[in-house]
């Protein structure tokens, strides 16, 4: 079976796990401090702060953004659900905007119309990896002084032309960056997340929130050679990370370059593979855009049915994953109110499929995918009749 993904990870990781183990301190401490400095350095960003996840990562930028009770954070419902559930762990409101079907990200012309006197942020997705139009996300933000939070979980090592030069997603552009090192990522550290500004008041803030809003954290209490006695002034979370995931994440950062490169190479190899498959719709990247390649995603032709192309392909021997989830289709979300319907989005879901890429995959196994895939999708029967047949 050829998975839809596998972590890049060896000897440095499990060496680096085991430095942090015996060294008799485990949880958030100098690790998580180095990785921090060692991923602002990556990036292009003043500021970085670890926490458990980007789920959590979301939650405190819409946090220190003011985002309360009763406030709306425009976004997109195409997307994991952790990005609007982070908005209603605020106790706001996510307004869903639709997607442009080209890239799967935010259609910045949509924004606009979307803003009331009760939205509060705009909160932009990087979705796969690919990044959003950026340049026109951040202007409307700018212009109705909206702080501008990107969902970057798929796209670190991903890149945006900026001002003239490449720069690196989670620089960052907007106001807050937020990323993800969970297993289906680029690089992880088993679960984390990281979130990135150039605001000094909201790093503060994260950092102090991420650990109970303890006053003083247990690494200035346990080096004092002074009784320290710590206060809670306000509500704060347990969100850290530990020490063994940041030393991981470590030796993970310095693969990075090496991991991207190999994954813009596999997606140009599948573009060949594929290309010419009638119907069948390829990823585009724009000229403005060097993604990382989190994921490959192709569009199926008119006319087969999701399901069934899936199954005929986990039946070859290759797992693959449906189009990107679409939020307001839960069951949690079911009282949510569209403002407008969102086409692209469920059509995106409906019919996107996710192919097997990660660093490991050979030209063989590739070749397996592409072929699968092909044979599925040329039968070309009608999505009726193929239903008719599961019945």
């Amino acid at each position: 079976m050829i998975p839809i993904t596998k972590p890049l990870m060896g000897e440095p990781e499990a060496e680096a796990a085991r430095r942090v183990i015996l060294s008799g301190w485990t949880s958030q401490g100098p690790e998580v401090a180095a990785f921090e400095a060692e991923f602002a350095s990556m990036v292009g960003a003043p500021h970085a702060c670890a926490v458990s996840s980007c789920t959590t990562a979301l939650h405190l930028a819409l946090l220190a953004a003011g985002v309360g009770p009763g406030d709306e954070v425009i976004t997109v419902s195409h997307s994991f659900i952790a990005t609007a559930n982070s908005i209603r762990y605020c106790g706001a409101i996510p307004v869903f905007v639709d997607i442009e079907p080209d890239t799967f990200n935010i259609d910045p012309a949509l924004i606009e119309p979307a803003i009331t006197e009760r939205t509060r942020a705009i909160l932009c997705v990087h979705q796969m990896g690919m990044p959003c139009d950026l340049a026109r996300v951040v202007a409307i933000g700018r212009k109705h002084q909206l702080p501008v939070i990107e969902d970057a979980a798929c796209a670190i090592g991903s890149e945006i032309f900026w001002d003239g030069r490449w720069e690196k997603i989670g620089k960052p552009h907007g106001d807050v960056a937020c990323f993800s090192f969970h297993p289906r990522k680029v690089i992880s550290t088993g679960d984390g997340g990281m979130i990135t500004t150039a605001n000094p008041e909201w790093d503060r803030k994260f950092r102090l929130l991420r650990q109970h809003a303890m006053s003083v954290p247990d690494t200035v209490r346990h080096a004092s050679n002074r009784v320290i006695f710590e206060r809670y002034p306000s509500l704060g979370y347990n969100y850290r990370m530990t020490d063994i995931q940041a030393a991981v994440g470590r030796e993970q950062l310095r693969r990075l370059p090496e991991i991207v490169s190999r994954r813009r190479e596999l997606a140009a190899r599948y573009d060949c593979m594929l290309r010419g498959t009638p119907g069948l719709r390829l990823p585009n990247e724009p000229a403005w855009a060097r993604t990382n390649w989190q994921s490959y995603c192709v569009r199926l032709p008119d006319g087969v049915d999701q399901r069934v192309v899936m199954q005929a392909m986990l039946d070859a021997g290759v797992s693959t994953r449906r189009g990107v989830m679409c939020t307001h289709r839960e069951d949690a979300y079911r009282g949510t109110p569209l403002r407008s319907p969102l086409p692209h989005s469920e059509r995106a879901q409906d019919r996107c499929i996710l192919l097997p890429l990660y660093h490991q995959l050979t030209a063989d196994e590739q070749e397996r995918v592409s072929a699968a895939l092909r044979a599925a999708c040329l039968r070309r029967r009608p999505v009726q009749h193929a239903l008719t047949d599961l019945l």
